[in-house]
């Protein structure tokens, strides 16, 4: 099995609308250091073809969805986003690949380091050796 954990963040919300609120220390199983998001992709587009050394990520579709597919080099694993109250959790050493977006897609990344080419594995061969298959 593919290891991954879905985060259930706290929802205030009233008629007024709902709010996720993200505290550092809280709400995290690291300290961010960087956010990004990705808009405006294409359904049929596969973003992410990599795995990160070192870098652990929590995402959010904050709208509409998306789906992730996860491999530890042994398994792979689909994980649909279409809840923005909750965030996946990836942790280093597993290939990550994203695509089937909605029109209204808006995914946001929250990472525990910054942005370092080094830290990137984006051949799937060499990802496999490094983890050991």
């Amino acid at each position: 099995m593919v290891e991954y954990k879905m985060l259930n963040f706290k929802v205030h919300g009233n008629h007024q609308g709902s709010l996720v609120a993200l505290e550092k220390g809280e709400d995290f199983p690291f300290e961010i250091k960087r956010v990004y998001y990705i808009w405006n992709t294409d359904g049929d587009v596969v973003r992410g073809k990599h795995a990160h050394r070192k870098l652990e990520q929590v995402i959010v579709c904050t709208s509409g969805s998306c789906d992730f597919i996860l491999d530890n080099g042994k398994e792979r694993e689909v994980v649909r986003l279409d809840n923005p109250a909750q965030g996946l959790h990836i942790k280093n050493n597993i290939w990550r690949e994203f695509t089937n977006f909605s029109k209204d897609c808006v995914v946001m990344v929250l990472a525990s380091e910054h942005y370092s080419e080094e830290d990137y594995i984006r051949d799937y061969d060499v990802f496999l050796k490094e983890v050991g298959v």
